[in-house]
């Protein structure tokens, strides 16, 4: 049997990639007020256009951020895993400017907006950290806009398999070169701007080449110096504390 999902542990292994804490810190994380809920497949987390109170933390399973354009198209902005807090935006914006989707089955935990900031008066390196998050927020943004706008095919799926992969690295969600990535070829393709047919081409010309092998939703890089060299990828822009080596 599984062990429990504990949200505070989730939530603090996610900050801890980006902002140094102290055990005061992770006490003020625990006493956080949190309510958990599951997505299914597909559904809508929150939906454009929403007066949000809370924030969100995803506890397990992938979710993504994205907007429909004219014609009903979608383009995913950015993919999230467990320990991610997607909407920090709306502690300050009244409005959500997008959607946050499920990709798989999810367990999400919400916490009032009135606890977060109650907890970044107390803890002011918890108000940095938030802070610290949004900012890295529009970091990864700009290197997707990067990608999306002047990268090849090979180079924008390569360049997201490696941004997947070390994010979850850091988040604790694998501790070898595999890892698990429930998410479909049209959803890849909403990524990064291709065609569907596109995206199994490129997929199995990463296969051909030997820098990636997959096994249904299961990942593995032989060879990650290679890789990142296809993707034209440095990790800087995720601004992690411990980037993983080479």
């Amino acid at each position: 049997m599984p062990l429990p999902i504990d949200p505070h542990h989730k939530l603090t292994r996610q900050i801890e990639t980006i902002t140094r804490l102290d055990e005061g810190d992770r006490i003020a994380i625990r006493g956080l007020p949190m309510r958990t809920r599951v997505v299914e497949e597909n559904r809508d987390i929150f939906r454009e256009g929403l007066r949000s109170t809370e924030c969100c933390v995803i506890l397990s399973g992938v979710a993504c951020r994205y907007k429909i354009v004219a014609g009903g198209r979608r383009q995913i902005l950015s993919f999230h895993f467990a320990g991610d807090m997607p909407d920090l935006q709306s502690l300050l914006l009244e409005r959500m400017d997008h959607s946050l989707g499920a990709l798989s089955r999810a367990t999400v935990a919400f916490i009032s907006h009135d606890a977060l900031r109650a907890v970044g008066i107390e803890r002011p390196t918890l108000a940095t950290a938030f802070n610290r998050q949004a900012l890295v927020d529009g970091s990864i943004f700009r290197e997707w806009i990067a990608n999306v706008g002047r990268r090849v095919a090979t180079e924008r799926v390569s360049h997201l398999i490696c941004e997947c992969y070390e994010r979850m690295r850091a988040l604790g969600l694998t501790t070898t070169e595999r890892f698990e990535l429930p998410i479909t070829q049209n959803e890849l393709g909403d990524a990064t701007g291709l065609s569907t047919v596109h995206i199994n081409r490129t997929m199995q010309a990463l296969r051909k080449a030997g820098l990636v092998v997959s096994q249904g939703k299961v990942h593995s890089i032989p060879d990650w110096r290679r890789l990142r060299e296809t993707a034209d990828y440095s990790p800087d822009y995720l601004h992690l504390l411990a980037p993983l080596p080479g």
